[in-house]
């Protein structure tokens, strides 16, 4: 077929506007893959040039190295937000995590243009696990802590702060800085000892010291790696919970000085300063029963006890095979449960003593009086042996035909229902308690006649170990032991029982 030249012609205007077309296209796909390539290298280019501060060079931007995290505050009263803008001024590229463990209310009225993320601990049925997981928007080096209020009013205060980091002795896994000038810094150290369930504070020295711990408002910055490693980085009251954390593992905190960095007052109502106090001290508590410290000493004698009480039930509940729960937990007796055995102790020695009953230490409680005059550190209860024929001498034990009783100091006697002995509790609520066995003379051997066979020590004896009886220090007092406390342990528990200490099931926990 043939085509007219008006045919050719409007073909050729076709394909020539399609040609155009399509150049166009390619030219805009051009431009903007340049453009983002432009961009990639700025971001390249910002990440990769180094930033001389006070002598060190940074590999990258603050920005490109610190979240800032915002941990501690009131939801009723904070200035949360003055903080955040104070930084994003500084820092607009800034990621601030702000940790809460619950919404807060009223809410936060946050800036819309910043990197700003605020994580709720508290899971929720219609969300995803990782909703409540602050880490998933840490991916910098380091992790900078701010207290609310803070104002950052200048770029040299973080940067002084990192620069700092690199120069600290290897010791050092926290560097921090002064918020507000009202206050002086104290620097103390602590004793985490968790196997004996206590916290030990020690005063520092100077503000330039190097210690495990700070009072009052800082900055605090470390690295991101060291932080997730602790197994509970978010509990509250913070930064508390972090200096106690961290001096378990034996890092330490560096102050070092930079100018001045504000503090927007805060709780000047003494209403709002009565609620605060009163939600800080909850938490407190709170967070030592979660770390398991039950007695804490201040650096001025001061001593504050966590564990149970005369009336609340005792730390541990049944103990089988003589191993107490905590023993598996690789922890002693909760030291608010030695004190409350001590204090039992003492009670029933004074009475025995009073009414001229012969009695004395025995099984562990006699290891416990050889080898430091006091309890062993995991032992759970107190073991006296006493004469058959002296309990009638002891109103307290003679009333117990009649059932038990609560004496004028609120310690409970009672015949126990496991065998044929009495026992001596803390409290009605408390059973830490004291078990007295009675013995009576058999042909020169002290028999209780009818054995339960639960214990090493429940074996005959020979009378010659108590005649005459002798005294030993126990408790910050003189009490009574049989004559010969190595030969008679040995007779109970083996060849070097006093020199080498062990669990009662050693085949199953080993110190």
């Amino acid at each position: 077929m043939r085509l007219s030249r008006c045919q050719c012609i409007l073909i050729f205007a076709v394909l020539f506007n399609a040609f155009i077309l399509c150049c166009l296209v390619f030219l805009q796909l051009r431009l903007e893959n340049v453009n983002e390539e432009d961009v990639m290298v700025n971001v390249k280019s910002r990440k990769q040039s180094p930033i001389k501060v006070a002598g060190h060079a940074m590999s990258s931007s603050i920005s490109d190295r610190v979240t800032v995290v915002i941990r501690e505050f009131e939801d009723f009263e904070n200035h949360i937000v003055e903080t955040v803008k104070s930084i994003l001024h500084l820092y607009e590229l800034m990621r601030i995590v702000i940790v809460v463990d619950k919404a807060p209310y009223p809410p936060l009225t946050l800036p819309e243009d910043g990197d700003i993320n605020v994580v709720s601990l508290k899971t929720s049925l219609d969300k995803h696990p990782n909703a409540s997981c602050p880490e998933q928007f840490i991916d910098t080096e380091f992790v900078l802590f701010l207290p609310d209020g803070a104002i950052l009013t200048s770029p040299k205060q973080v940067e002084k702060v990192l620069s700092a980091f690199h120069s600290q002795h290897r010791d050092v896994h926290m560097v921090a800085a002064k918020v507000g000038g009202e206050m002086t810094s104290q620097c103390f150290n602590m004793d985490v000892n968790l196997k004996q369930w206590t916290l030990t504070y020690q005063q520092g020295g100077t503000v330039q010291d190097i210690c495990h711990g700070l009072d009052g408002s800082h900055i605090v910055l470390m690295r991101t790696g060291d932080f997730r490693s602790l197994s509970r980085p978010y509990q509250r009251p913070f930064p508390q919970s972090l200096f106690i954390q961290t001096a378990l593992q034996r890092w330490k905190v560096a102050q070092v000085p930079t100018s001045a960095i504000l503090a927007k007052k805060l709780f000047t109502d003494p209403h709002n300063q009565w609620k605060h106090q009163t939600r800080h001290d909850i938490r407190l508590k709170a967070m030592y029963e979660e770390f398991g410290i039950k007695k804490v000493s201040m650096s001025d004698g001061r001593v504050e006890w966590h564990g149970c009480r005369k009336e609340t039930p005792r730390c541990f509940g049944t103990v089988v095979d003589d191993t107490p729960e905590y023993l598996y937990e690789n922890r002693w007796t909760p030291p608010c449960c030695l004190q409350a055995l001590q204090e039992t102790g003492k009670h029933v020695f004074l009475i025995l003593e009073k009414c001229g009953a012969r009695y004395w230490l025995e099984g562990g409680s006699l290891l416990g009086a050889a080898r430091h005059a006091d309890i062993i550190p995991w032992d759970y209860d107190i073991d006296l042996g006493i004469y058959k024929d002296d309990i009638d001498k002891c109103p307290p034990l003679n009333m117990l035909h009649q059932g038990s009783h609560t004496d004028s100091g609120g310690f409970v006697w009672e015949k126990a229902t496991e065998g044929e002995f009495y026992r001596i509790q803390y409290s009605a609520q408390n059973h830490l308690h004291v078990d007295i066995w009675p013995f009576h003379p058999q042909n020169g051997v002290m028999t209780r006649g009818l054995w339960t066979q639960t214990h090493r020590q429940d074996i005959d004896f020979p009378e010659h170990f108590l005649v005459p009886l002798r005294t030993m220090k126990f408790l910050g007092m003189q009490v009574s032991v049989p004559n010969d406390v190595k030969g008679f342990l040995e007779l109970k528990f083996g060849k070097g029982v006093i020199e080498n200490p062990q669990y009662p099931q050693p085949n199953r926990v080993q110190i």
